[in-house]
C-alpha cells in the first residue's frame, strides 16, 4: 500500500474505520468521504499517529452527483491522481415493499450506486493513464435472498455486482481489476433495524459454519487484499465474507 492514494466512500463507518486505519498502517494515503460528523471526529481521533500513510477527510454529501464529481476531480487533481477506490457508502431503509415510493427507491440507488459510479467516472481516466488500479465495491449478502423489506437495498447491491462484472471487462486491459466483497452479518448499526437484536443473532450464528460474529477486521483485510498489488490477476470477482452462511 505504500505510495498508493485510496478513495473511501462510507469511511468512518461501522466497517469502514478499521479498514481505513490498516490501509494507513500499511503506507496508503487515505481520502475518506464521510458526511457523519461523530464518525468522522472518531475516525481521525482513531488515525492520529498511525503512520505510515496518512488520512485526509472530505465531508461530502454523496446524494448531491454534481457537487460529489466536483469535489472529487479537486481531489485527484490536489493529490496526482487516485490509485484504488472502495465504494462502500450505503443506506438500508427498511419496510415493505409497497410502501416504499418510487423516489426512495430512486434515494437509496442515488447514494448505494450512482455515487460510486461517479466517482469511478472520475477516477478512471488517471488510472488508465498509469496502467494501474483497483476498484472494490461493497455487495452485501443480502443479494443471495431471505432478506425482507431491503428491497432497495438489495437491488442496489446487485447493481454493484453487475457493474463490478462490466468494469472488469472495460478496465481490465488498462491494468485496473474490479471486484466486489459481499459481507455478512456484522455487529454494526445497520443491525438495529431489526426488532429483536438477540433472536436475530441467534439466527446469524445458526445460519454460519463458523460460530463467531465477523469483525470489521475480517472485511478490512479482504478490502486490502483485493487493493494490493497482489491481487492484480483477480478481476470481476465477488468474495463472500460471512463466515460459511452462503457458499459458492
Amino acid at each position: 500500500m505504500k505510495g498508493r492514494t485510496i478513495l473511501y466512500t462510507g469511511a468512518a463507518g461501522g466497517l469502514g474505520l478499521d479498514t481505513t486505519l490498516l490501509l494507513i498502517e500499511r503506507g496508503a494515503h487515505v481520502i475518506a468521504l464521510d458526511n457523519d460528523d461523530a464518525k468522522i471526529a472518531a475516525l481521525v481521533a482513531a488515525a492520529e499517529g498511525r503512520g505510515p500513510g496518512r488520512l485526509t477527510v472530505s465531508r461530502t454529501d454523496l446524494a448531491d452527483l454534481p457537487g460529489l464529481r466536483a469535489t472529487l476531480d479537486a481531489l485527484a487533481a490536489r493529490h496526482g491522481g487516485i490509485d484504488v477506490v472502495i465504494n462502500n457508502a450505503a443506506i438500508y431503509p427498511s419496510k415493505p415493499f409497497e410502501d416504499y415510493t418510487i423516489e426512495e427507491h430512486q434515494f437509496v440507488q442515488r447514494i448505494n450506486v450512482d455515487a460510486g459510479i461517479v466517482a469511478v467516472q472520475a477516477v478512471v481516466p488517471g488510472m488508465r493513464a498509469k496502467g494501474f488500479g483497483r476498484i472494490v465495491n461493497i455487495s452485501s449478502i443480502t443479494l443471495s435472498g431471505g432478506w425482507a423489506n431491503l428491497s432497495p437495498y438489495v437491488a442496489s447491491k446487485g447493481a454493484l455486482v453487475g457493474l463490478t462484472r462490466a468494469w472488469a471487462r472495460e478496465f481490465g486491459p488498462w491494468g485496473v481489476t474490479v471486484n466486489a466483497i459481499a459481507p455478512g452479518a456484522f455487529p454494526t448499526d445497520a443491525e438495529k433495524i431489526h426488532p429483536d437484536p438477540e433472536g436475530y443473532e441467534r439466527m446469524v450464528l445458526d445460519a454460519q459454519a463458523i460460530k463467531r460474529r465477523g469483525t470489521a477486521s475480517d472485511i478490512a483485510h479482504a478490502i486490502a487484499f483485493f487493493a494490493a498489488d497482489e491481487a492484480g490477476f483477480i478481476t470481476g470477482q465477488t468474495l463472500q465474507v460471512n463466515g460459511g452462511w452462503t457458499m459458492s
